[in-house]
């Protein structure tokens, strides 16, 4: 793999000096039309082994380029507030938007080949970790970002050559460190594990571009030129970046579905709610506050039907939880900041650190429900969705966050009740607007929305909990008792265990 880089490329400097100017003026005017399309990202990772010229090449392009619209994210160590998230959490938050030009010092292969050469991650972890990337890469190509990965290379003797040209100049001393001999010692181990995650990596959507290390004029053009190529390339292609990864959705052969289904006539007393509520919550408010929750976070995910109790059920489990340990999240339309990235950012950057809980008013299956019915985005963007919600999900479920989706549903008859009672309601009238009245025009689409939504999404780490809430009683206490339920499965697994074999 690393053949191709190890053949003594070389530029000598009449010709560097020939090409140089003209690359810097074709690049500045691929900028120029990048910004004014302002349609996608582009989001470039620099890597490879030390002392190859990653850190010249960013130098490079700023110079070569407009800075104003470049930005370098530079990872190294995660901070307590990252290791408290998702690892891909630094990497969401800083995604550049559209119009903008990102690139990567150390990147989201950085860890998984540090972690595979000390012998922390076995290959199989490897070969998973890469599966999540391909997909998480595919999304962000999906999204129209562009993305180029380059791993500059050094074979052993020449990066030992360059440690030592670059630790005898004064100027450049400084970069050379007691890790990056140590690094040295290890580069066999580095060219197997980045060997391996280079191949499993290297997709048609973003492919790996090998650039020799040796020569500074080389690696420069190469760079230069690969970037110039890849922007004027994309800014001319006028097709939908997107494509479906689902398969069509099945027709329906009877009237019998997840919803349906659904009795609907369950209720509960007041006088048995009040007892049931006081019980849930109680113990609610124990397992946020027991010592084991702070290894985990709390997700809690709302949707349902207009008018179904979502905001009285929230303000139900909110009153069990100390104001300081979560966060309600309202969602509405996307902002202009939102649009500029791709459409799981919005909700990426809420996800809650450790010991603390997220409650999302609404949801990202925006996509899959209001985005699909009334078409703000293209069948193949809701399409793949279903697979990238997952993949987020299984996301926070491996870092430890406990995740929880409940869908609200009641009747016609019962939401036309509430919608006109919110009308007489003084204090209730801004929860009825003129688009929850358009929306039962097209119940049929959104019934069959929420359906394959609940079909292609319910998982074993991320199940969906259907909940009847014509009485809301009955919802307020359903919910309350599944996130109960749930936490308790997560904080004391021993415990389910032992009144499993007493059974």
């Amino acid at each position: 793999m690393f053949e191709s880089a190890e053949l003594g490329h070389k530029i000598d400097k009449a010709r560097f000096r020939d090409e140089e100017p003209k690359l810097r003026a074709a690049l500045l005017d691929a900028q120029f039309d990048f910004r004014e399309n302002g349609k996608f990202p582009i989001v470039i990772l620099i890597s490879g082994v030390d002392g190859s010229g990653k850190g010249e090449t960013i130098n490079v392009l700023y110079e070569w380029m407009d800075p104003r619209y470049l930005s370098t994210l530079a990872f190294s160590t995660p901070t307590d507030e990252e290791r408290e998230r998702p690892y891909m959490w630094c990497f969401w938050r800083a995604l550049p938007p559209k119009g903008r030009l990102g690139i990567f010092a150390g990147s989201w292969y950085s860890s998984p080949i540090a972690e595979r050469i000390r012998g922390t991650l076995d290959k199989g972890d490897l070969d998973q970790r890469m599966d999540q990337i391909n997909r998480f890469e595919a999304m962000l190509v999906n999204e129209g970002a562009l993305v180029l990965k380059f791993w500059f290379h050094l074979s052993k003797d020449a990066q030992r050559q360059r440690l030592k040209a670059i630790e005898k100049d004064p100027r450049t001393a400084w970069r050379v460190t007691k890790e990056s001999w140590a690094r040295l010692k290890t580069y066999d181990k580095l060219q197997e594990a980045a060997g391996h995650v280079l191949r499993m990596t290297n997709t048609p959507w973003a492919p790996w571009i090998m650039v020799e290390g040796t020569d500074d004029n080389y690696r420069s053009l190469t760079v230069g030129k690969v970037v110039l190529d890849a922007m004027k390339k994309r800014l001319a292609d006028t097709r939908d970046q997107n494509y479906p990864v689902a398969p069509p959705m099945a027709p329906k052969i009877d009237s019998l579905d997840v919803l349906t289904a659904l009795d609907l006539t369950q209720k509960i007393e007041k006088k048995a709610y009040e007892t049931q509520l006081a019980k849930w919550q109680g113990r609610l408010s124990e397992l946020v506050r027991h010592p084991d929750f702070k290894k985990h976070s709390l997700i809690l995910a709302f949707e349902g039907s207009d008018a179904a109790g979502k905001g009285g059920s929230i303000r139900r489990v909110t009153a069990a939880i100390d104001a300081r340990q979560y966060q309600i999240v309202p969602v509405a339309a996307p902002t202009e900041e939102e649009r500029a990235q791709p459409y799981m950012w919005r909700f990426w950057r809420h996800i809650p650190r450790v010991g603390r809980v997220g409650i999302f008013d609404r949801t990202w299956y925006g996509r899959v429900l209001v985005e699909r019915v009334e078409g703000f985005c293209a069948e193949a963007d809701w399409l793949r969705a279903y697979s990238e919600i997952n993949d987020f999900e299984h996301e926070l479920h491996n870092d430890g966050a406990i995740v929880i989706k409940f869908w609200l549903q009641i009747s016609d008859k019962e939401q036309l009740r509430r919608f006109k009672e919110r009308e007489k309601i003084e204090f209730k009238r801004f929860k009825i607007t003129e688009e929850d009245w358009r929306n039962r025009e097209k119940s049929e689409a959104y019934h069959a929305a929420v359906c394959d939504m609940v079909d292609r999404t319910s998982t074993s780490t991320a199940p969906w909990t259907l909940v009847e809430a014509n009485d809301k009683n009955f919802a307020r206490v359903k919910i309350l008792r599944t996130i109960c339920e749930r936490l308790e499965k997560a904080l004391f697994p021993e415990k389910l265990k032992e009144k499993g074999k007493e059974k």
